[in-house]
């Protein structure tokens, strides 16, 4: 039951949402059932077919409309006396500024990248308003709690980039699938379908095959009035043939690994059966995301593993009907895991080189969902983490400080529990976003750009949209739209120099300062300059560190004796306000210190349950920072520490 207290913080709340898919769906529909009177609602994606199945506030007849709009429209339905603005925006855009946060009692992210995660933490802190993030994958899902000054911010814990391959790995040594999906999906695709002006790596030519007829022209460009079983042929010869025979021919390369085989059309099928594929008819209209090289050639059940034969039928068809049916979109298509044809054509190319490389082949089932990040979604954990969101939101409405938790939804029970509740941390003092703490660069300044720093530290590592950079009082680059010709023109030419040769150079022992003037952030960073870098492991050619982790609290052990298990069939409001089970397997456990003295302590079992939902890597000290399921995209891991090792905890 709600106490008088309770509803009195719920009714006079003003709440942002950020996202209205699988999570933000859930959380609209609870907030209204539970008697909030006033949101805002914040998202920029529209309505997809595939998200039906879970995204229950959405029909078919509302596919391409706006999630923000017509989620207000569900709900009001049954609650039509609440206020709720829908903004069909991007949450970056510059109208969603400082000011307009601090109108809101509470913040609540259900959101699907890290980019728009981080850009929102930012926000939450210069306008000193409470954060609750959320987010699922799977079974899995988490609920956290971020109040300035109290608690640790989103970016506390440093997030690890994205999971990125050599390029070398890729064009040459795949040794598993995951390797020949992004080759299909990034260099094979993006070259047939996307800008054929880009550089790309699958026109390889041999010193001595280089002046022939066949290789010295661009295989990839379609003849003056060629038929497109040839072309699609002569493309498969190329990358799957004479680029493997090519590769294959370095015998240094192949010394210590299994040396692939060439694959040539020819081999596979014969001429005849290319012409057995499906009849396409051309320049007719067609409802493109029903295209199908699976349907044109009687194959239906995604979940079946094709043949080299199949996925060489497959590829050519999918090729056929890409230049029949969509041949608008060629030159501006780039992969999307919800267009049926570039999956096909995808699964079906990455098949091919697997085969060569003597790699397992899969299904078109499981090559989308590595294609895509995908861990499927499953309503039911939306749910839940939708009501625990409330919950905590409730809790930060009332400044139930000592009340707060980090909610965990494990896959498997563990001793009678399935939600494991972990008191907040405190900021982390080496945190560069909330403790304003400098951080630490090496980098070539006697090489390395302007450009360079820009776009591969202060953009893609720091999350910073509107940069402003200064060297003491000198400003070196900035971005507005209130800069005259002259600045700009300055700015620009500033992007081309190196770092040492800006008109006030930086080199070795420079402290710059980077400034994000719409999350009102401010950055400085130490420079130390640096000759050489490895280029596999540090292919930026510079180096960010002074971002770490919270140092462990050291404390004495205690004994669980004394402490008391939380089922999950009791009231989850409740047990989100006591102290986590001792869900205490025989083993060994690591302990989770408390501001009492006493420890909370988390079994390996537990642990286990959490390791085995994610990558199986029981070794790897993770704990999965989840995303909302709308794209079904896992980003990020956190180290299993900010969960299971000695910290301060939130006094």
């Amino acid at each position: 039951m709600v106490s008088e207290r309770q509803l009195e913080a719920i009714k006079g709340a003003k709440v942002l949402m950020v996202g209205a898919g699988g999570i933000g769906c859930e959380l609209l529909k609870t907030l209204a059932l539970s008697g909030f009177q006033d949101i805002h609602i914040i998202d920029m994606d529209t309505i997809e077919v595939s998200n039906l199945n879970r995204q229950f506030l959405f029909r078919q007849s509302h596919v391409g409309q706006s999630k923000a709009k017509v989620a207000r429209d569900a709900v009001l339905k049954f609650r039509p006396q609440m206020s709720i603005t829908a903004h069909h925006a991007n949450v970056k855009d510059p109208k969603f500024n400082v000011e307009f946060f601090k109108q809101f009692n509470v913040v609540l992210n259900g959101l699907d990248n890290l980019d728009a995660r981080r850009h929102v933490n930012r926000l939450c802190l210069a306008a000193d308003v409470p954060l609750v993030e959320s987010g699922t994958t799977g079974f899995l899902g988490q609920v956290t709690v971020h109040v300035k000054g109290k608690t640790e911010c989103y970016e506390c814990q440093p997030k690890p980039a994205p999971k990125t391959y050599p390029v070398c790995t890729i064009t040459s040594t795949p040794s598993k699938f995951v390797h020949c999906i992004v080759w299909a999906k990034d260099l094979l695709f993006a070259k047939l379908f996307g800008d054929k002006n880009q550089e790309n790596d699958l026109n390889v030519r041999s010193s001595d095959a280089a002046s022939s007829s066949d290789h010295a022209e661009d295989v990839f460009v379609r003849r003056k009035d060629e038929d497109i079983d040839p072309y699609g042929r002569r493309i498969y010869d190329h990358v799957f043939g004479y680029n493997i025979e090519v590769a294959s021919s370095n015998e240094e390369t192949w010394k210590n690994r299994n040396r692939p085989k060439p694959i040539y059309s020819a081999d596979v099928m014969p001429e005849n059966l290319t012409e057995q594929n499906g009849n396409v008819a051309k320049n007719c209209v067609v409802d493109t995301s029903s295209v199908s090289a699976m349907a044109s050639l009687g194959l239906k059940n995604p979940q079946d593993t094709w043949t080299l034969l199949e996925s060489s039928r497959i590829f050519l068809e999918a090729l056929k009907l890409f230049f029949a049916k969509r041949e608008k979109e060629i030159g501006n298509l780039s992969f999307d895991k919800d267009d049926q044809l570039a999956v096909e054509f995808v699964t079906a190319a990455a098949n091919i080189r697997a085969a060569s490389f003597g790699i397992s082949l899969h299904s078109l089932f499981e090559a989308k969902g590595i294609a895509g990040n995908i861990v499927h979604a499953v309503a039911t954990t939306n749910a839940i983490i939708a009501g625990l969101i409330v919950i905590e939101a409730i809790k930060v409405l009332l400044k139930d400080t000592d009340k707060y938790r980090m909610t965990y939804c494990l896959e498997h029970i563990t001793k009678k529990m399935l939600l494991m509740p972990v008191e907040p941390y405190e900021p982390n003092k080496s945190c560069y976003v909330c403790s304003e703490t400098p951080l630490s660069l090496e980098i070539n300044t006697s090489r390395s750009k302007l450009r360079d720093f820009v776009e591969k530290i202060v953009k893609a590592k720091l999350g910073i949209n509107f940069p402003l950079i200064m060297h003491g009082s000198n400003l070196l680059y900035e971005v507005g739209d209130d800069l005259d010709e002259v600045e700009v023109a300055n700015y620009a030419a500033n992007l081309e120099k190196v770092l040492s040769q800006l008109p006030s150079p930086v080199t070795n022992g420079t402290m710059l300062t980077v400034e994000d003037l719409q999350q009102e952030l401010t950055c400085n960073i130490n420079i130390k300059h640096r000759e050489e870098f490895d280029e596999e492991k540090e292919p930026d050619g510079m180096l960010l560190s002074g971002w770490t982790q919270a140092p462990p609290a050291k404390d004495d052990k205690q004994s669980m004796n004394d402490k008391q298990s939380i089922g999950n069939g009791g009231d989850s409001s409740n047990a989100l306000q006591t102290e986590p089970a001792d869900a205490v397997k025989d083993g060994e456990m690591e302990e989770i210190s408390e501001p009492s003295g006493k420890k909370r302590k988390l079994s390996e079992g537990s642990k286990a349950s959490i390791l085995d939902a994610t990558d199986g890597t029981r070794n790897h000290k993770e704990v999965e920072k989840l995303d909302d399921d709308d794209d079904d995209d896992v980003v990020m891991f956190d180290d299993l520490d900010s969960m299971t090792n000695k910290k301060k905890r939130l006094q």
